[in-house]
């Protein structure tokens, strides 16, 4: 055997460098460390006190507390709290991402004067920290009677995440071809034909990534769900959890189990839609 060639294996395979060796072992070591808190958040929920403060705080659960399940569900209205969080974060991730793709589309494809001043008005959205604005807006809200409301969250989450909303269409849009625009005004298409027809469907990985990154920062935000709603019939899962805290002071099982009920779903988002965030990085051009 020649010296220049590399050792095959028979099931056609070649072996794996020291290099690729060591890459491996870093990024299994890195996921270990990234899916850790999820592990001992789940064990967690499933313990009683004596574990989790000595006895055993990291491995699995030698009595498999399953009532704290029941607890958690049955204690505060948790129900109640999820679909709070689930009528907010739905509603809040449809008017971003309308309001973003339309916006974008006017400011990249639509000929006007102030196109790009607006564009610069919209960035400097991302520049203005949440939490900064809670008092004018608690103001604000006062004012318009819409404290202890749905839309007392759905207006000021649609309105934090449409400059990142826009900033993710606006690199994607840019890189689809005008040639596509011309071609459907010569078929008939107006400014809607157009857009709804050859812009929209083509925008998916894009509003894919755009609902992700509104759903987490909606369904995992405390501050304004603590302060603009006082309803317990209107709070939303954070506030829950966070009233379950104060209630089992003393009990933290139930306590973990509320955490991983509110985490889960934000885990399964994510594991289902990852793939159309890599897409809305990678893709560059339109595949004719």
């Amino acid at each position: 055997m020649s010296k220049n060639k590399a050792y095959i294996a028979p099931d056609g395979k070649r072996p794996l460098t020291a290099r690729q060796t060591f890459v491996y072992a870093v990024l299994i070591l890195w996921a270990a460390i990234s899916l850790f808190p999820v592990y001992w958040m789940l064990t967690f929920s499933l313990k009683n006190n004596a574990e989790i403060f000595g006895e055993n705080v990291i491995g699995l659960p030698k009595y498999w507390v399953w009532e704290n399940y029941s607890r958690a569900l049955h204690t505060g209205d948790m129900p109640r709290y999820f679909l709070n969080s689930v009528i907010v974060a739905v509603s809040t991730i449809l008017i971003t991402l309308t309001a973003s793709v339309m916006a974008t589309y006017a400011m990249t494809r639509l000929q006007w004067k102030g196109s790009k001043t607006m564009n610069k008005f919209f960035m400097l959205g991302l520049t203005i920290p949440i939490h900064a604005s809670i008092v004018p807006l608690y103001t604000t809200l006062s004012r318009l009677k819409m404290l202890n409301s749905y839309w007392a969250l759905i207006i000021p989450y649609s309105a934090f995440s449409l400059a990142m909303g826009i900033l993710i269409c606006i690199g994607f849009m840019g890189d689809i071809p005008y040639d596509l625009d011309e071609a459907a005004f010569i078929d008939g298409c107006g400014v809607w034909g157009i857009f709804l027809r050859i812009i929209a469907p083509l925008m998916t990985p894009a509003v894919a990534t755009v609902g992700i990154y509104t759903f987490l920062q909606c369904w995992n935000e405390l501050m304004f769900a603590n302060v603009f709603i006082s309803k317990d019939a209107l709070k939303t899962l954070p506030v829950g959890v966070q009233a379950l805290s104060g209630q089992y002071t003393t009990d933290w099982g139930p306590i973990g189990a509320a955490l991983s009920l509110a985490t889960i779903p934000t885990l399964i988002v994510y594991v289902f839609l990852s793939k159309r965030i890599q897409d809305s990085f990678i893709a560059g051009a339109v595949k004719g």
